[in-house]
């Protein structure tokens, strides 16, 4: 996937043969905010100005544009997965959920803006 980061927003996208063109959307947030372009300059303006026409519009609302979340997930992991992630939070001292947060947080970083 590819992506493209904006202030603190990201989008993903793809380039589309038949349009000769990429799309993509900003992720994260409580609405839809399309990005296109012919290039990448094309498409990292695109992006900036659908970030800040919806920043904009949620700000007229008041409203908060990130979706909200509860902070809960809940897993399906087969048995021989769960059994690994608790071994390794056992050797590591910590306990699975402690974790799972941990390699969640580091792997999640490694596509945020600098």
């Amino acid at each position: 996937m590819n992506v493209l980061h904006y202030k603190n927003y990201t989008g993903v996208f793809d380039f589309i043969p038949g349009d000769d063109a990429f799309h993509g959307r900003v992720v994260g947030l409580r609405d839809v905010v399309h990005f296109s372009g012919r290039s990448l300059d094309e498409l990292q303006k695109s992006l900036a100005q659908g970030v800040e026409d919806y920043l904009a519009m949620c700000a007229e609302e008041g409203v908060s544009p990130q979706k909200p979340l509860s902070g809960k997930i809940g897993l399906r992991l087969g048995p021989e997965l769960h059994g690994r992630a608790a071994t390794a939070a056992k050797t590591a001292g910590k306990s699975l959920n402690s974790w799972i947060a941990e390699v969640i947080d580091k792997e999640s970083r490694r596509n945020q803006p600098a």
